[in-house]
């Protein structure tokens, strides 16, 4: 039978100073990934502009826009509908 090694659990093969430079940098990351996706609808959202940094705005201007969309496409269906009834189609 071989020998085995001690090995420590993963969570103690860092030292305190690697493990609290990896969360500054997951935070970091996260913080980043948040902004990409605001910069992202403002690229999306007509109404909205790079000027606009507010989170709350971008995201209420986000939500209008997105309803302003439901509606058209509801909109669309209904007009479908009346000109496949026009045209006798079920």
């Amino acid at each position: 039978m071989a020998a085995r090694r001690c090995r420590k659990a993963p969570h103690e093969l860092l030292t305190e100073a690697e493990k609290k430079a990896n969360h500054i940098a997951s935070e970091q990351k996260r913080r980043q990934n948040i902004r990409l996706g605001f910069d992202q609808l403002i690229d999306i959202v007509p109404s909205l502009n790079h000027g606009n940094r507010s989170e709350a705005l971008i995201l209420q201007k986000s939500i209008d826009h997105i309803r302003q969309l439901i509606s058209a496409k509801n909109d669309l269906k209904h007009q479908v509908r009346d000109l496949e009834m026009l045209l006798g189609d079920p």
